[in-house]
């Protein structure tokens, strides 16, 4: 057997308090989504403002940020780049906004963002994510 980290109750509330203490200082109002390795939804946020179909796109960055082990916008750019076949993989949101959450070189979990441009979800998501001091 080995032994592989994985995130504490402390870890998710110490990114999501991160994360939306950037979105609002930015002004921003966002849905916040933190998964586990194994892509079970750890928190859940949709701040004041943030209109209703955001919970369902942050869920879907999150959780196919954590299932293919990369950014979502990885997934955006091979679409854009006309590899439209890839559409049909099974994935929820190939749009950015969902970042993995990498520690010693694992993927502990992903946090999945939506509410603003796609770049600012992610700079939302990359801010929780720092504020475990793990980069």
């Amino acid at each position: 057997m080995r032994t592989k980290p994985a995130l504490t109750d402390e870890d998710v509330k110490t990114m999501a308090a991160a994360a939306e203490a950037h979105a609002a200082a930015n002004r921003w109002n966002v849905t916040v989504a933190i998964f586990d390795d194994g892509g079970h939804l750890l928190h859940l946020h949709r701040m004041d403002g943030t209109a209703p179909s955001t919970v369902e796109m942050a869920i879907g960055k999150g959780r196919t940020a954590v299932l293919g082990r990369r950014e979502t916008k990885v997934y955006e750019d091979i679409v854009k780049n006309g590899r439209t076949a890839f559409l049909s993989a099974p994935l929820v949101a190939m749009v950015e906004g969902g970042v993995p959450i990498v520690f010693e070189g694992e993927v502990v979990g992903s946090i999945g963002v939506s509410g603003v441009k796609s770049e600012q979800d992610a700079a939302v998501a990359r801010a929780a994510i720092a504020a475990l001091g793990i980069a």
